[in-house]
């Protein structure tokens, strides 16, 4: 018996990703959308929910952030050895590119979670011997390359993880798409499941729509128009032939060129944003489809300080599985609390003297901002008047600490982290600013553990849910962020944080942004902390219990998989 023969026979929901983040050793993934997906199947392992995870190896990863003496992002590669962490399995399978046929090898990963639940999960790789050189690094480099190696990988995910998922034996029932980079496997089981005419009837399609919308679950995670994949319908045959006959393939994707969310929207029974205003974005960016929402969450067990981990685990034995037990945590004494923030932030304060040389001081008021540094974010909103940042720091003393990666094309994302080092060095006498470089699981962990203020400032509504946040709040963090997202419904203001604006956009917000922080949030750090410590425990309680990936999965299953 192979190892993943127990699962085959008990799977039947298959959840197909880009990016997915398993452990920090493993660089198979770039930010939140592989965050997200990793989280999720750790609740699925939690859980015994019988899925399984399909990605692809990526053996060059995203690509490692280095900051020069200038302040300029620049990239390498972040390689891994899929060796090290998983098992080749003997099973391969083809998919035809530019008419030749390339072979696909799964390796098999077991994950396990805290609670000792596990899920398999399979990293799809075209380094093989059978495949022609031109072909094995199609699963190097996550989103790498250009748009005819994004089609490519697209293909092996999308089309070759169900033949692979056939080949070992799986009997999948429900198909997941994290987003639309896996929408061609509704190609995939349309030509499985063709029926057999008799006589061709006039509009009448052998393929079996109704069947594999039963069968396929979509949910889109961006309202920015360029996180939609499309591709023009002269590469996608050059590269994959006639995917379908009889022009359908336009009547799904779309007459101008394929557009993959729109294909995944078409042939999805199923369909939900990741939160309550982004399913209402998403309404309106494709009008006439059913989308539902169900709002992200995070892994508890993976996000929460061990120091706090040891808290719920001797007074919520349960919280690994019902995160609902958190709701207690404002009996817990002010002390614990606060004794086990501490031990997170000086933990931070050592990770930051060791990367960066800059000291900051454990007792001083520190706020994070951590996120994939591009335009509609705006990372440059906290230092648009760098003179007012300063006066505040000299009237109420705080620091900052900051971590971010831009796209290697974003050129605006690489302008906002140079303008930001450029500030930082200038007020480095008298406010401290601390850039950690290579934002991955491994920083993020400390970051969003060690501060006391969590900055989000996305543009209402381009922010599609957030889950950085989330993971502050199971730290005690208070998020301050604009009303987007998650935090439209996770802001309880003066409880579990604070609003930037009232979530519109609006070039008002940095003004809201500089007032909040001076007026109420630094003063109620610094003069009350009784105060302070309450708003930790409402964070913990009112955030933790609700925005997890054990209630997000548990709805999956009964309002998606179970239909």
């Amino acid at each position: 018996m192979t190892r993943v023969e127990p699962f085959a026979s008990r799977t039947r929901v298959a959840y197909l990703s880009m990016e997915i983040a398993l452990e920090p050793a493993v660089h198979t993934y770039s930010g939140g959308l592989g965050v997200l997906a990793g989280d999720t199947a750790y609740s699925a392992a939690d859980l015994n929910l019988p899925m399984v995870f399909v990605t692809l190896v990526t053996r060059q990863g995203y690509f490692r952030q280095v900051i020069d003496a200038d302040g300029n992002q620049t990239e390498e590669p972040d390689p891994w050895d899929p060796a090290a962490h998983a098992v080749p399995l003997g099973a391969l399978v083809a998919v035809t590119l530019e008419g030749r046929s390339v072979w696909i090898r799964p390796w098999f990963y077991e994950l396990k979670s805290p609670t000792g639940g596990r899920v398999p999960v399979l990293l799809l790789d075209t380094d093989v011997e059978q495949n022609d050189p031109v072909d094995r690094d199609i699963t190097d480099h996550l989103y790498g390359g250009d748009e005819t190696y994004r089609l490519k990988q697209e293909i092996v995910l999308g089309m070759g993880g169900p033949r692979i998922l056939q080949a070992l034996g799986f009997d999948i029932r429900t198909f997941h798409m994290n987003e639309g980079h896996a929408a061609l496997l509704t190609i995939e089981l349309l030509n499985r499941f063709r029926r057999a005419l008799g006589r061709q009837l006039p509009h009448f399609s052998e393929y079996d729509y109704g069947r594999v919308r039963d069968m396929c679950v979509f949910t889109t995670h961006t309202p920015v128009e360029a996180g939609h994949d499309k591709f023009s319908y002269e590469l996608v045959n050059r590269i994959a032939g006639d995917l379908l006959q009889n022009g359908d393939l336009k009547d799904l994707g779309g007459t101008d060129h394929l557009n993959m969310t729109k294909l995944a929207l078409n042939l999805s029974n199923y369909v939900n944003g990741v939160a309550r205003k982004h399913a209402d974005t998403t309404r309106h960016m494709f009008p006439g489809y059913e989308v539902r929402s169900i709002t992200n969450g995070v892994h508890p067990g993976r996000w929460a300080h061990p120091a706090f981990c040891r808290i719920f685990d001797e007074n919520y034995p349960v919280w690994h599985v019902e995160p609902e037990a958190l709701n207690h945590v404002d009996s817990l004494p002010d002390e614990t609390i606060w004794q086990a923030h501490m031990t997170a932030k000086h933990e931070l304060a050592d990770l930051i003297r060791q990367r960066t040389g800059t000291s900051l001081d454990p007792d001083l008021p520190t706020l994070g901002y951590a996120r994939r540094m591009t335009g509609y974010k705006r990372p440059g909103l906290l230092f648009r008047d760098p003179e007012r940042l300063l006066a505040i720091a000299e009237k109420t003393p705080f620091q900052i600490v900051i971590a971010g990666k831009a796209h290697p094309r974003d050129a605006t994302g690489k302008a906002a982290i140079h303008e930001i080092l450029g500030i930082s060095g200038r007020l480095a006498d008298r406010l401290k600013i601390a850039y950690l470089p290579n934002y991955n699981l491994s920083v993020a962990r400390h970051i969003v553990s060690g501060v006391d203020i969590w900055l989000n400032t996305p543009m209402p509504p381009l922010e599609a849910s957030g889950t950085s946040g989330m993971k502050a709040a199971l730290n005690g963090a208070l998020n301050f962020s604009t009303l987007d997202g998650w935090w439209a419904e996770g802001c309880l203001d003066g409880v579990t944080g604070w609003a930037i604006g009232d979530g519109a956009p609006s070039e008002e917000d940095g003004e809201d942004l500089y007032r909040k922080l001076e007026g109420t949030i630094l003063p109620l750090y610094h003069d009350d902390r009784e105060k302070w410590i309450w708003m930790m425990k409402q964070s913990i309680g009112r955030i933790g219990s609700t925005f997890n990936t054990q209630r997000m999965m548990r709805r999956y299953g009964a309002e998606a998989y179970l239909r």
